[in-house]
């Protein structure tokens, strides 16, 4: 990994993929057959990108009960074990609708609703993200949301990984459809014979999948356009170099673009993890990944002190944080970006991606500044509430028409007026 120490500004000097003109305009198209042709397109992309004709979308039960047959009674466990961490954390995040009564007898107040119902994407191919499953469809169900919705792509066989379908089943979701990329998107979006449309869309995919969900956006809310996955290690002397190399490559082997990045104040512990880096490297199955990832997007800064290495941290502003100091608690006031905080170590960042409770859907590419990990607010929405008593209508009516004839808008000062003129 390339060494260097803080002398200038950092920062991770890449932006989120946007796509090609070529790949927008198939996207496009993908969308706009969807919406004209429903399951007929849906049925015509499915066999052109996945390589399988279905003429049902719908996974059965009975599939979903071979799957259990599929799977490690032990796994099973696990799955619901994590489940349950999940659920027991974004508990917590619930919020209530509240009122408030004035003297006057005016009532302001807020009413919380859950959404209708929401689309979960899971992305398919070479790997099985049962995780991703539950990270999205647990929050959803904690908020109330009647009808949680997953799609995934097919395999050549028609069929979606057991470890999914387990997961979907225990995450408590009753409706699953074999079909991915834009053409699921669009679906969802806007619905076909066999979907019904959905409020919201939620979780990761490819660049095609990423492209759908920008398009769609406004006819149904999205979670976010994520890019490829982010750490950073802030670590002083006493951090293990073994521990901080695997961490580091636990992200890298994700993808190629991932980026991985260690901020220390220890030039020893910077050489050693170097080195670690690149004999670990040697035994990952997906080594030519991690490996480009880490040659391209992989950095390690040696900052003059703490204080120096937190600003760079901020500035980085990382999806993952990992804190591995002696007094990792000290530092967590002063660390004001970073979408999942892992403090010491034994808080390694699979821990939060897997079992712990935190959400693992998470703001990359620094948008962390201003962005937060998906919870139970993302699947709810906010209703204002207003009762206003005559005594603070006659009070403040005056007030109210002067504020709308300053914006000019005539018929504004009249709607209260006519009130006064009625009373």
């Amino acid at each position: 990994m390339k060494i260097q120490r803080i002398n200038e500004e950092i920062s991770l000097s890449r932006s989120v993929d946007s796509g090609t003109e070529e790949q927008r305009a198939i996207v496009q198209s993908i969308i706009e057959d969807v919406k004209t042709q429903g399951d007929e397109a849906v049925r015509k992309y499915t066999e052109a990108f996945d390589g399988i004709h279905l003429e049902q979308f719908a996974v059965s039960q009975e599939e979903i009960n071979v799957a259990y047959t599929q799977i490690d009674t032990e796994m099973i466990a696990i799955i619901q074990e994590a489940r349950d961490n999940i659920r027991d954390y974004h508990e917590h995040q619930l919020k209530a609708s509240w009122m408030t009564t004035n003297e006057n007898g005016t009532i302001l107040g807020q009413k919380v609703t859950a959404l209708d119902s929401v689309g979960l994407y899971v992305p398919g191919g070479t790997a099985a993200y049962p995780s991703s499953v539950l990270m999205n469809a647990v929050p959803a169900s904690v908020a109330g949301v009647e009808r949680i919705v997953m799609v995934s792509p097919p395999d050549k066989n028609g069929m979606i990984p057991p470890a999914v379908l387990v997961a979907a089943n225990e995450a408590g979701i009753t409706e699953i459809y074999k079909m991915g990329g834009a053409q699921a998107i669009a679906a969802l979006a806007y619905g076909t014979e066999s979907v019904k449309r959905v409020d919201k869309i939620v979780g990761p995919g490819n660049i095609f999948v990423a492209l759908a969900k920008r398009e769609v956006f406004g006819d149904v809310a999205i979670d976010m356009i994520a890019g490829p996955s982010e750490i950073t290690v802030l670590a002083d002397d006493s951090a293990n170099a073994n521990e901080v190399a695997a961490d580091l490559l636990s992200q890298a082997e994700h993808d190629e673009r991932a980026v991985s990045i260690l901020v220390t104040t220890s030039e020893s512990l910077a050489n050693a993890v170097a080195d670690e880096v690149t004999r670990q490297l040697e035994l990952l199955p997906r080594k030519e990944i991690a490996a480009q990832s880490i040659a391209t997007y992989g950095a390690i800064y040696i900052a003059g002190s703490m204080e120096q290495a937190i600003e760079v941290v901020n500035q980085l502003a990382p999806e993952h944080l990992e804190i591995m100091t002696a007094n990792p608690f000290d530092l967590l006031g002063k660390i004001k970006h970073a979408g999942a905080i892992f403090l010491g170590r034994f808080s390694a960042e699979p821990v939060g991606d897997y079992f712990a409770g935190t959400n693992h859907v998470l703001p990359t590419n620094g948008t962390a500044r201003f962005s937060s990990p998906l919870s139970v607010e993302d699947f709810q929405k906010k209703s204002s509430v207003i009762f206003y008593s005559q005594q603070a209508f006659e009070k403040n009516a005056k007030k109210i028409a002067a504020f709308a004839r300053l914006e000019g808008l005539e018929a504004h000062a009249r709607a209260i007026e006519e009130r006064g003129a009625n009373k």
